[in-house]
């Protein structure tokens, strides 16, 4: 059980900074890197290079990235014992998330010390919305391994999991890891993410093997990439498609129109416009033949 605040001690914020656009960093956010005593961040150079971008003057910023983490958190925390109010940035996105912090937090937590997070800029939330796959679970994996016996054996541990899939690929290696993906999985479909919020940003979206196909056609794989894959599909025929095609089948049976057939499944049954209409299609097909 946490203990509650301490009178006197400091604020941990976490903060998150633009993925690519300095443009979405909040106001909130401005206010807290103005107003803290220190800015611990991954990389001082990339923070110097974003408050200047912002117009903030600050001479608090503290390095905290995976090499110093045991050290600086000790000092971090007594600095924010005695009073000091620190914030927690990483070179873009939300803190903690694949980056250092997650010790300080639970530390700071256990003495007491409020930890206070605000929203903002996330790359593997800011992928999976604008991918076109099921949103409404998934499973984050940041980095895969990098060598292919380990990057695979990471793979098969969620090859039979249902939720959409996020993760993190470098240029160099997005290929090789795709086809591991194929080869794992099978045939999914993919949306690859590539270099977000900024002026070039751009979705690779479609079946892995065509998605593959275009990067290979590439001279230059260029770009941060976040990956979003499709979950295992659905083998059986459960749930709002089991209801559906009952539906379907009654509709048919009636002589009902296909865009009506559709609208209505839709409505009763809350999939898709494009899903109701290949289960249309398949139902008809089979009648056909």
């Amino acid at each position: 059980m946490s203990q509650e605040p301490t009178d006197g001690t400091g604020t941990l914020y976490l903060v998150p900074t633009p993925i690519g656009d300095t443009r979405d960093i909040t106001n909130r956010a401005i206010e807290v890197l103005i107003a803290a005593d220190v800015i611990a961040c991954e990389d001082t150079r990339n923070t110097r290079t974003l408050l200047n971008a912002l117009g903030i003057e600050h001479n608090g910023l503290l390095s905290y990235h995976e090499h110093n983490e045991q050290s600086r958190t000790v000092q971090l925390l007594a600095r924010l014992e005695s009073g000091a109010d620190v914030a927690v940035v990483s070179d873009a996105g939300t803190p903690l998330v694949n980056d250092p912090g997650f010790r300080l937090v639970s530390a700071a937590i256990d003495l007491g010390i409020p930890v206070r997070p605000l929203p903002g800029a996330n790359a593997p939330i800011t992928a999976l919305i604008g991918s076109g796959l099921p949103v409404h679970h998934f499973h984050y994996l940041g980095f895969l391994p990098r060598r292919g016996a380990a990057r695979r054996a990471a793979l098969e541990a969620v090859r039979s999991g249902t939720a959409t899939l996020l993760l993190f690929e470098a240029p160099h290696r997005i290929v090789e890891m795709l086809e591991d993906v194929r080869t794992t999985f099978g045939e999914r479909r993919v949306a690859l993410g590539r270099n977000l919020t900024r002026p070039d940003e751009e979705f690779l979206r479609g079946p892995i093997s065509e998605v593959i196909a275009g990067l290979e056609a590439l001279e230059t794989v260029r770009g941060q990439f976040t990956v979003v894959i499709e979950g295992k599909p659905d083998s059986g025929d459960h749930g709002e498609e089991a209801a559906a095609n009952e539906l379907i089948a009654v509709l048919l049976r009636h002589g009902v129109d296909g865009r009506a057939i559709r609208d209505v499944v839709c409505d009763v049954t809350g999939l898709s416009r494009n899903r109701a209409y290949a289960l249309i299609s398949a139902q008809r097909a089979t009648t056909d033949d």
